[in-house]
């Protein structure tokens, strides 16, 4: 009995090892589900915009699009969640050049038109930070806003931390991803994740101030994650509680479009 028992218990060891190896090894696969769009692929909008290509410190190019305001106050430089790609992100783009602001869009590597593959963190924060340099080139820090949504709330956070934008906002953002591996996979080692995007921790290092926006009823991202990173706010930094919004389609609340507004609206350009 004894000997059957231990030969179960094995075995189960060994499966959790196994799993654990696979989570390691194959975990960008269950953080980012890129979708893939053809070089000659056209986009197709209803407001005007500019492709943009931008070549990494690897030799990858990475595709980007930049939406024109009719009368443009600055840029918001705007990092997307983990799925997709921009011929279905870019259609956001208008909730922001209402507002009189041009707007970036980045694909990642892997995403859309852009070549390459994720395989670490710092290889994100070295493509970011590249492609944010070009953007300097055409608008002053001063006129800058990073926005980061759900994924991309950890990737704006640490850009902004080394740089020095107007404003930094933030999407449904997390406390960092060791934090939401706890929430949700209790039972994997949190020393496997090879992508800690530790936006806690970087907000530490942001100078500009920081708006939060969360919904209360967000299944993938919970609430109480922008609860915690408002214990460590700065006296100008604010969290805007969306009542009833889940975890999509955000840009499309029309309580964050009139808080959006006065917020941009009430910071000097």
């Amino acid at each position: 009995m004894k000997k059957g028992l231990l030969k179960i218990l094995k075995m189960v060891v060994g499966l959790y090892i196994v799993l654990c190896g696979l989570l390691y090894f194959f975990q960008e696969k269950l953080i980012f589900f890129p979708q893939k769009l053809d070089k000659n692929y056209q986009f197709h909008f209803g407001q005007n915009f500019e492709e943009l290509y931008s070549k990494t410190n690897d030799g990858k190019f990475l595709n980007g699009l930049l939406f024109k305001a009719d009368h443009s106050k600055g840029l918001i430089f705007y990092l997307h969640g983990n799925a997709d790609c921009l011929s279905s992100w870019g259609e956001v783009a208008k909730t922001y050049t209402d507002l009189n602001y041009d707007i970036f869009m980045l694909d990642y590597r892997g995403f859309g038109k852009s070549e390459g593959q994720i395989s670490n963190q710092n290889q994100l924060f070295e493509d970011n930070q590249t492609v944010y340099n070009e953007l300097k080139k055409r608008y002053t820090e001063d006129k800058i806003i990073i926005l980061g949504y759900s994924i991309g709330t950890g990737l704006a956070a640490k850009l902004a931390s080394s740089n020095n934008p107007k404003m930094l906002i933030l999407q449904a953002p997390y406390y960092n991803l060791t934090d939401m591996m706890k929430q949700r996979f209790s039972f994997v080692p949190t020393f496997i994740l090879k992508y800690k995007l530790a936006t806690n921790e970087y907000l530490k290092s942001c100078k500009m101030p920081v708006v939060l926006f969360h919904g209360n009823q967000d299944e993938v991202i919970y609430y109480g994650s922008s609860l915690k990173l408002k214990e460590q706010f700065k006296p100008q930094d604010i969290l805007i509680t969306l009542n009833g919004q889940g975890h999509n389609n955000m840009s499309d609340n029309a309580e964050y479009k009139i808080e959006l507004k006065k917020i941009v609206s009430n910071r000097k350009s």
